[in-house]
């Protein structure tokens, strides 16, 4: 099973292409980008308060049969937080200096 791919930042809606280097994901597939992650959430997923890696971008070309961005398609659906700014920044806040292995 392939990961998704979301299309967008859910904090800020940046658009985060299949090839964006700066797209990141928590073990849910929460997106967001690196500067929300870094600026605003501080490594703390809003929705399951786990940390965040770099998405993996998927190959462009098909270097093995079926194993490409246009033979597995990233998502369009756009996903947006159900989570207020306020909420957000004090989940963050209470959770945000213990590692994410700790979490």
């Amino acid at each position: 099973m392939a990961l998704q791919l979301r299309p967008n930042c859910e904090y800020c809606d940046k658009d985060l292409p299949p090839n964006a280097q700066d797209a990141r994901i928590c073990s849910y597939e929460c997106t967001f980008c690196a500067e929300c992650v870094e600026t605003r959430l501080f490594n703390v997923c809003p929705n399951c308060g786990g940390g965040f890696a770099p998405r993996p971008i998927r190959p462009a070309r098909e270097w093995r049969p079926g194993a490409c961005v246009v033979k597995q398609p990233a998502s369009e659906k756009r996903v947006h937080l159900k989570y207020g700014v306020d909420d957000i920044a004090a989940h963050a806040a209470r959770i945000r200096n213990i590692p994410p292995a700790e979490r």
